[in-house]
């Protein structure tokens, strides 16, 4: 088998799970392929990791039979673009903090290697955002997981930005800016600014605007199939464009529209692994006294 492994800093306190992983690995004659700046930082942090294979993230992992995602959410997100269209499975050790994407504890690494091995697993397929433009913005990975968002800059004043579904006009949002949430990003970005919660197989896109100026502008649901087109106004003469971490700076003459990806992000879920106990758990559901 051969795993492809990219990460982030991690804490001293999970330097053992992280060495155990490795050892299991290699214990099962695994090939094991890692990203380069994360080779570097275990090479610094003393771990073994039995590999001389390292892969450039700008490349992409040209062959894997899965991806180990070792650190939060944004380190997971990291990984899709990876991965890109070849859709290696993904696999989310959360040695991160909130963990709504990474979803596999520290403790149980060498449980989630027995599983890959004996194919107790599960693939749940997650769609993302595909960004188009007139220039290319997002150096040749205009795809998301989470969400695109336009947003004003830090020295500009309230930005317009002009929506259109399918070609017809829908709102002019007088705002701090405005996101494009898939249901895996529904959790994120669209959540802190009063957006809903969708289950992640449900195909639909979320409108968000962020403190918009018109108080009756709210967040909107619509059907994934649809494709959404912007223009921006700005007394700055500029916004920031981005695709999950990634931003830019983006001149109010380029053309962005958004639609589903004809691809999709595949995430390695185990026995125990049910989006719904992860909303109560990471959202504090039920953590009252009157329960």
């Amino acid at each position: 088998m051969k795993i492809a492994i990219h990460g982030r800093n991690f804490p001293e306190s999970a330097r053992s799970y992280i060495q155990s992983m490795f050892d299991e690995l290699a214990q099962r004659q695994a090939t094991i392929l890692i990203s380069h700046a994360y080779r570097g930082f275990l090479d610094m942090a003393g771990i073994v990791h039995y590999s001389e294979e390292t892969y450039q993230p700008e490349e992409g992992v040209s062959e894997a039979d899965f991806i180990f995602s070792l650190g939060g959410d944004g380190t997971l997100l990291d990984a899709v673009t990876h991965v890109g269209a070849r859709q290696i499975p993904i696999v989310g050790i959360n040695i991160g903090r909130l963990g709504f994407l990474a979803t596999v504890a520290p403790a149980t690494i060498r449980f989630m290697i027995d599983a890959l091995y004996n194919q107790q697993y599960s693939i749940d397929e997650r769609s993302l955002v595909s960004v188009q433009s007139n220039i290319d913005i997002f150096n040749g990975l205009p795809f998301g997981l989470n969400d695109f968002t336009i947003t004003r800059t830090q020295t500009s004043s309230m930005i317009t930005v002009h929506t259109y579904l399918d070609g017809d006009f829908l709102n002019s949002y007088w705002a701090d800016g405005l996101i494009v949430s898939t249901p895996s990003g529904s959790t994120g970005y669209s959540l802190s600014c009063g957006g809903p919660v969708l289950l992640p197989q449900t195909n639909n896109f979320i409108i968000t605007p962020i403190s918009p100026h018109n108080l009756n502008v709210r967040p909107m649901i619509v059907m994934d199939s649809c494709r959404l087109s912007f223009e921006v106004e700005s007394r700055s003469g500029n916004f920031l464009a981005a695709l999950d971490s990634r931003s830019y700076t983006v001149d109010v003459s380029t053309r962005i529209s958004v639609q589903k990806e004809h691809f999709k992000a595949r995430l390695v879920k185990l026995s125990d692994d049910n989006f719904l106990n992860t909303l109560r758990s990471k959202l504090n559901w039920g953590w009252d006294i009157r329960n």
